[in-house]
């Protein structure tokens, strides 16, 4: 864990490690001289023994640095120095750098390698994690970037505290890393932890690691973020108008529209009193009804009901109808050109950005890719990103919706825009979905994208089916796709609840108003952009726009 000079200097792991990472002679440290702590008979000889060991005066170093031109302050363990235990002095430097960082407005890096709380001082060093997670809470609150790459290994008190507290985290290939180290487990339970459990490539599959990555791909990595978090800004928003007129019962009259015309199908002439607010928070009225219970479809063609997994499905009274066929230019055939395997996806979008760094799951032990979430830039403007993934093996679940709110989060804490994508046949539905509280995952979607305070820019990509695309609809601009179109079900699942068949499928489609176009002209979508070639790239240069004109 140690390198040692030509010149018998040993040289802490933790410099090594910052010298690969941050740009060269720009390591500046922040720490003084430690007290001795107290401890039981021969601790202080184990302190010093680990001083001569390992190179470093204590388990943690802190200081600052620059990283692709960027400075950055860090808080990186040392394992060699008492297996990179924390101790009261070692506390008493974090919380102090921690600090540092907040009143110098800087972004925190932090890499720890440690076996937890230092057992030799007791309850006296266990207690030290309230404070770090307090100062890290108040950087936080700084709208400050925290940012935490997890070393082998990195168990106990250290990750549940400063390990586990990351605003973006990663971890290092193999790296044990685990609440109760496996010596311990062993110890008291006669048996060993289960192999592979503990593992960051393990915690990345399950949604608490963002990614697993080595040293030399940490640098490239760290560099972007710290680019993308860099972006013109901060933007805040001191009010926000409300969703609708109450006393007209009606939403706003919208802006009106900054790209392409509208098609034909909507009125052109529909132009907002300049005076009156534009929608911030389109709602429009949830279904009052709900299809039966879906039974497997017959129907197994392209535009079955069963490529759309979610929402939609006939009830079990339903008649099994072919649908219908399109007509140019009506709703239906929107939605039949939106559930093709052509159309363009979110990561479609993405790759028309000028840069994307993907993030994975809620961060707290759940995965579901059905939404993708991360920071991306379009042209010279930097956002958070969460949006349905048409292409994900399973429709959103509450695990993607409680991913798409920890993109809330992430945005109000790095007071960066938020672009959510609405591209969904619908969420899951089965009995793990229900005992996970899809409908509060939906209800708290709404509602944290109501109270965020950064602006929100919506895009309606495609297919936009129930309440999963409802929970992620909400903004102050939305963009749409010319076909995209919204839904309370899907209209196979709507003319179920109707007609009790999905004949009328088409019928519904265009009664209920769904189109991007009809929704343009209610005042719910302020821009459309046409179809035809390079509609994801075309898209990407409306959001850029839209992004700009916050």
């Amino acid at each position: 864990m140690t390198d040692g000079d030509p010149g018998g200097v040993v040289r802490p792991a933790a410099l090594c490690f910052l010298h690969r990472l941050l740009d060269p002679g720009s390591r500046r440290s922040w720490d003084g001289p430690v007290a001795e702590g107290s401890g039981p008979p021969g601790y202080a000889e184990q302190v010093a023994a680990a001083r001569r060991r390992s190179g470093a005066d204590e388990s943690v170093l802190t200081g600052e640095g620059r990283l692709a031109g960027r400075r950055l302050a860090f808080a990186v363990g040392e394992f060699a120095f008492l297996g990179g235990s924390v101790g009261q002095e070692a506390t008493r430097r974090l919380v102090a750098a921690i600090r540092r960082a907040t009143r110098e407005g800087l972004p925190l890096f932090a890499a720890p390698a440690s076996g937890g709380t230092r057992m030799q001082e007791g309850t006296a060093a266990f207690v030290g994690m309230a404070a770090v997670a307090a100062a890290l809470t108040e950087h936080r609150a700084a709208h400050l970037p925290y940012l935490v790459h997890l070393r082998h290994p990195c168990t106990g008190g250290v990750l549940a505290s400063w390990g586990s507290l990351g605003q973006v985290t990663t971890a290092e290939p193999g790296a044990l890393i685990g609440f109760l180290g496996p010596r311990v487990h062993e110890a008291l339970h006669g048996e060993p932890f289960p192999a592979g459990v503990q593992r960051a490539e393990n915690l990345h599959r399950v949604g608490i690691v963002d990614a697993v990555l080595s040293p030399d791909l940490l640098r490239d990595r760290l560099a972007r973020t710290l680019a993308l978090l860099a972006s013109p800004g901060p933007h805040r928003l001191t009010d926000r108008p409300p969703a609708f007129d109450r006393e007209a019962g009606r939403p706003p009259d919208p802006l009106p529209p900054t790209d392409h015309p509208p098609t034909p199908a909507s009125p052109t002439d529909h132009r907002p009193d300049p005076d009156r607010t534009t929608d911030r928070s389109p709602n429009p009225d949830p279904p009052t009804d709900h299809p039966p219970a879906p039974d497997p479809p017959t129907d197994r063609s392209p535009h079955s009901v069963a490529r759309h997994r979610g929402h939609g499905s006939a009830g079990p009274e339903a008649r099994r109808i072919p649908v219908p066929a399109a007509v140019p230019g009506d709703p239906w055939e929107s939605v039949l050109r939106t559930r093709a395997a052509s159309w363009p996806s979110v990561r479609d979008l993405l790759a028309s950005a000028a840069e994307f760094v993907e993030l994975h799951g809620t961060g707290e032990g759940e995965r579901d890719d059905a939404v993708v979430l991360g920071l991306a830039r379009f042209a010279d403007r930097s956002c958070v990103v969460a949006g349905h993934d048409r292409r994900a093996p399973r429709p959103v679940g509450p695990a993607g919706l409680r991913t798409a709110r920890r993109g809330v989060r992430l945005a109000a804490d790095w007071r960066l825009p938020l672009l959510t994508v609405v591209d969904t046949a619908g969420a899951e539905l089965s009995p793990s979905a229900e005992e996970g509280a899809l409908a509060g995952e939906i209800a708290r979607c709404l509602a944290d994208l109501s109270a965020l305070r950064v602006p929100r820019v919506g895009l309606l990509l495609g297919q936009g089916a129930g309440g999963a695309a409802q929970a992620l609809f909400a903004a102050d601009r939305v963009v749409a796709a010319e076909h995209a179109w919204l839904a309370p079900l899907p209209p196979e699942g709507a003319s179920a609840v109707v007609h009790r068949d999905t004949a009328h499928a088409a019928r519904i489609a265009a009664d209920q108003g769904i189109t991007a176009p009809e929704l343009h002209r209610r005042g719910l979508v302020h821009r459309l952009v046409p179809d035809g070639a390079d509609l994801a790239a075309r898209l990407a240069e409306a959001v850029a726009e839209e992004l700009r004109g916050l």
